[in-house]
Parts: C-alpha cells; structure tokens; sequence
C-alpha cells in the first residue's frame, strides 16, 4: 500500500475557491480507511461542504443513481471491484453524458487506461495537498460550466418554444382578421403554389396551379399587371381590378399584395387580399 501523505499547511497562493465550486457534491470512493479519511480532511481543509465516502465499491452505482454527485474521487485498485468497473457500471447509467470520476491511482501505467475507460483526470498517490486541490478545482469548474451551459441552453429552448407558439397564434389572429376584413385572400409558397385561398382567386389569376375557369369575365390588362407585381414579388396596395357580372355590370375589386420572407430574408411566398368597392356601379 502506498504511503499516506498527510496533508500540509495551505499555501499561501491556494486557489481562491467559488464559492458555487464549494457546494458541489463529492463522494470519495476508497477501500482504504486511511486514504478515505485523509481526502475527506483534505476536501473540508479546502472548503467543500458535501462531501460523503465509502469504502465499497459495490454501492457507487446505487449511490449515485440516488444523489448524482457532482464528482467521484475513485481509486482504481480494489478487491471485488475495481476501480475501471466502477466506471463501467456508471456509463451503463449515463450513457453519453461524461463520466464525473478523477482517478485514484499509484501506477503509471493505469493513467492512461482510466481516462480512455472515461475518467476526466487523475490524481496520484501518494496524495500531495496542492495537487489534489488543483485537479479538483479544474475538473469542477468545468463541471459547474456545463451544467450552467445546459441550463443556458434549456432556457434559450424554452423561450423560443414561448416566441414560436406567440408568433404562431399572433399569425393566426392576422389571418383570421384578414379573412374577416376582405372579400378573399390566398397565400402562395415560393414556386407560386396556392397554399390558402378563399374566394373568387381561381378565376381571377392565371399562376401555376390555377383554373382559367371564368378567367374572360376579368379585365385582361389588369389581370396581367396583378400577375407582373406577383411575379416581380412587389408589394402593392388597392391595386383595381374590374370583373363584369352575368347580368353584364360590373364589379371593382381593390387587390392588395405583399412578398414574404423568411428571418434570413429568403423569398418563401406571396400573399394577398382583394376587398369589392361596394359603392362602385
């Protein structure tokens, strides 16, 4: 067995601890009495707060599913278990998401095996003071950034989840609205494809997709000028198209239209309302 170092004064150019590093949580994993209660005394020397142990490597896996710490000191050398199943049992549990072990180790060449088997560092033995406190600090601190990143992005989520549902009941509103407010209304997808439609559009149009069904009953010269703004995707307002009825009068329709585009200011449709100048004869 190696021997135990026991714990020196702090220097005076110790880390200066986050006070958020300080509250995370550590289970020290150790068959060794001796190494157990020298890094617990050196983990409350440095100002860690949660700190728990055990001398069984069979209970780590039930531990942690029970308190998810924030990071496992683990020696690798124990009978029964070793260290390197310990850590196989856990990625069973945490799949992708990475292993928050530093390894205890006395041999060299167990380095190398513990961080291709998923450590994220390791600490020799015997233990020296400024060592352990600096490879604990790092290993938490990048921990603490993680979580803060992950919940960073959980927020950013759940706001553009709130900004899409608003936008998306916003548009709903509007279409309602127009609808109400015009006699018709059609929206057309970037290869000016009638996506929405209501009213006399498949007649008035000559587009993709649209019938000429009564198509002579409208003004040609003004039908093809609707179709140039449509198609050079200008905006346009209360632009006047006449239509004759059966009875052989006549009907003024003012048609309104604009392009839309995408946040990259991408061509993705067209869209527009026509409203009858009811006080035309």
């Amino acid at each position: 067995m190696p021997p135990v170092t026991q714990p020196p004064q702090r220097a005076d150019h110790a880390l200066q601890q986050v006070p958020a590093i300080l509250q995370s949580t550590i289970l020290v994993v150790d068959d060794q009495e001796a190494h157990v209660h020298l890094l617990e005394r050196l983990l409350q020397d440095a100002g860690y707060h949660n700190v728990s142990t055990t001398t069984d490597p069979q209970q780590v896996r039930a531990l942690h599913r029970a308190h998810h710490y924030d990071l496992i000191l683990l020696d690798l050398q124990m009978p029964e278990l070793d260290g390197f199943g310990v850590m196989a049992q856990l990625l069973e549990d945490l799949g992708s998401t990475p292993l928050p072990v530093i390894a205890l180790t006395a041999q060299p060449a167990h380095k190398l095996r513990a961080l291709q088997a998923g450590a994220r560092d390791f600490i020799n033995k015997p233990f020296e003071f400024v060592e352990v406190e600096l490879r604990i600090h790092h290993v938490l601190e990048m921990h603490l950034l993680h979580k803060q990143l992950e919940a960073q992005n959980r927020d950013l989520e759940r706001l553009v989840q709130e900004r899409t549902a608003a936008l998306e009941e916003s548009e709903a509103r509007y279409r309602s609205l127009t609808e109400l407010a015009a006699d018709w209304y059609w929206e057309q997808n970037e290869a000016g494809t009638l996506t929405r439609m209501s009213g006399p559009i498949q007649e008035l149009f000559s587009l993709p997709g649209l019938a000429e069904t009564g198509s002579n009953r409208w003004n040609a010269e003004e039908r093809q000028i609707l179709q140039d703004n449509i198609e050079a995707r200008r905006t346009f307002l209360d632009l006047l198209v006449h239509c004759h009825r059966p009875d052989g009068s006549q009907q003024q329709f003012r048609v309104s239209g604009e392009p839309i585009f995408d946040r990259t200011c991408r061509f993705v449709g067209y869209r527009g309302l026509g409203v009858e100048d009811r006080a035309y004869r």
